[in-house]
C-alpha cells in the first residue's frame, strides 16, 4: 500500500529551525502537487505550503518568508524549510501528495516551539 512519512518533527526555542521531509513508498505514480498542511491544538487544520509539478510554490501569509517548500525531482522528499519559528507554529505537520486525482496523507510530525 502507498504510504507517506514525515520527518523531522520535534521541539525548538524560538527563532531556530528546523527542516521537515516527506518520503513516500509504494505506489503512488503521477505526483503533480505536494503541501504541507499543519494543525494546532484546538485549532482547524491550515495549508501552511504547497509545490506543483512545475515548481510553482505558494505560502500562507503566517509563514511567507520564514518557510520554504522543496521537492527532488522523484518527490522524494518534499521539504519544509522553516526558520525563525514562533510558538504559534507549534502545530502537527503533515504531508500530502496529490497524483491522479487522489490525495495521499502522511500520520504527521509533532513541531512544538517553545519561548
Amino acid at each position: 500500500q502507498a504510504q507517506v512519512v514525515e520527518s523531522g518533527g520535534g521541539l525548538v526555542q524560538a527563532g531556530g529551525s528546523l527542516r521537515l521531509s516527506c518520503i513516500h513508498s509504494g505506489r503512488i505514480f503521477g505526483i503533480i502537487a505536494a503541501a504541507w498542511y499543519r494543525q494546532g491544538p484546538g485549532k482547524e487544520r491550515e495549508l501552511a505550503a504547497s509545490i506543483t509539478a512545475g515548481g510553482s510554490t505558494s505560502y500562507a501569509d503566517s509563514v511567507k518568508g520564514r518557510f520554504s517548500i522543496s521537492r527532488d525531482h522523484d518527490w522524494k522528499p518534499v521539504n519544509l524549510q522553516m526558520n525563525n519559528l514562533k510558538p504559534e507554529d507549534t502545530a502537527l505537520y503533515f504531508c500530502k501528495l496529490i497524483a491522479r486525482g487522489e490525495e495521499y496523507w502522511g500520520q504527521g510530525t509533532q513541531v512544538t516551539v517553545s519561548s
